[in-house]
């Protein structure tokens, strides 16, 4: 259960910058590499020319202080981790601290590190766009499917309970196919899906300014394929109540809904909600560049190569961030789409 503080501005409670102190923040996602290597439609991430990685060096020095803010889970995300060639030893300084670990990754380089991923990592999640033809033209990558189903194969034969489980991102390109993903994510042996909307708005995951129009066209849904998408959803609840029972979809009803209410409200035919988050009060975001921020979303509040972690995640800009932070008629909340809603 979270305290009063951990908690405080989810219901748009005023808070004060004595109650934004953080003693714990249990999950932190570090930004391994910028660059990746799909050319997916709804991300810019492989678009960037600068070529940087998070090196053991740059988090070597905030070690004690992931030690005093009780950091307990570490996610490696990107770009595509698996890029970044000391992924290994950022891996094995977290290990000592016993910390799990999980990658999100395209899936292409699982085969090639196999034995590494299954003796760094804790568990995995794959981007999973859709049935094979569709997931291959998304990442605009003829085997990308093929791939991701030997690399989930070769972590198997190395530890056969290895947890690998997938996130599809719903977008115009696969609006249509949620309930073939999921058959998808069954023929790859995972261990479950979730889904998510795109994000159409922010300028988040290496956007230098948010999307134009036309950009946003190529992504976002028009009504008519919102009404599809609002079918196909209402099918993956009726017709697979037991996936969702289980967990094997991380989603209930009400959150496979909000994903239509997303694209409709992008429309203009409903209105923006935030989703419930304590994301900046139990959680940080560490770029490659040492930049940290809340959450993916929202602004930076200091950088590692100016500060310890936990006396940014304390500072002054931090706090007064968290205080003024009013998460339900917050602009850049009402349009998230990875929200964290983290059970101290």
């Amino acid at each position: 259960m979270a305290s009063r503080h951990e908690l405080i501005n989810i219901s748009g409670e005023s808070g004060n910058l004595h109650d934004q102190h953080l003693t714990h923040v249990p999950v932190l996602v570090l930004h391994a590499h910028t660059s990746c290597n799909c050319r997916c439609v709804m991300c810019d991430i492989w678009k960037t020319k600068e070529t940087r990685s998070l090196r053991p060096p740059d988090l070597e020095p905030h070690i004690e202080s992931i030690r005093r803010l009780g950091v307990r889970w570490v996610v490696f995300s990107g770009g595509e981790p698996l890029l970044n060639r000391e992924w290994p030893q950022l891996c094995l300084m977290l290990q000592r601290e016993q910390i799990r670990l999980t990658l999100l990754t395209t899936g292409l380089l699982l085969e090639k590190y196999a034995a590494q991923i299954a003796e760094s990592f804790d568990d995995v999640i794959v981007s999973l766009d859709g049935p094979e033809k569709v997931h291959n033209a998304i990442r605009r990558m003829d085997k990308a499917f093929s791939m991701l189903q030997s690399g989930a194969a070769a972590i198997r034969c190395e530890r056969p309970s290895f947890a690998i489980t997938a996130r599809t991102t719903i977008q115009k390109a696969n609006h249509a196919y949620a309930r073939e993903t999921l058959a998808a994510a069954k023929q790859l042996n995972l261990n479950g899906i979730s889904f998510l909307a795109a994000d159409l708005t922010s300028e988040a995951f290496n956007r230098p300014v948010a999307w134009s129009s036309d950009r946003r066209s190529e992504v976002a849904l028009s009504v008519e394929e919102v009404g599809a998408l609002e079918t196909e959803m209402e099918s993956l609840i009726a017709e697979h109540s037991n996936d969702i029972a289980s967990g094997y979809i991380a989603e209930s009803p009400g959150k496979l809904r909000r994903i239509v209410a997303h694209f409709r409200a992008h429309l203009g035919l409903g209105r923006t909600e935030s989703p419930r988050c304590n994301a900046p009060w139990s959680s940080a975001v560490i770029e490659t560049d040492g930049t940290v921020r809340p959450c993916f979303f929202h602004r930076s509040i200091g950088n590692i190569h100016k500060a310890q972690l936990d006396k940014i995640l304390n500072g002054e800009d931090a706090l007064a961030f968290r205080a003024a932070l009013d998460i339900p008629n917050n602009s850049v909340c009402q349009r998230c789409v990875c929200s964290l809603n983290y059970r101290f």
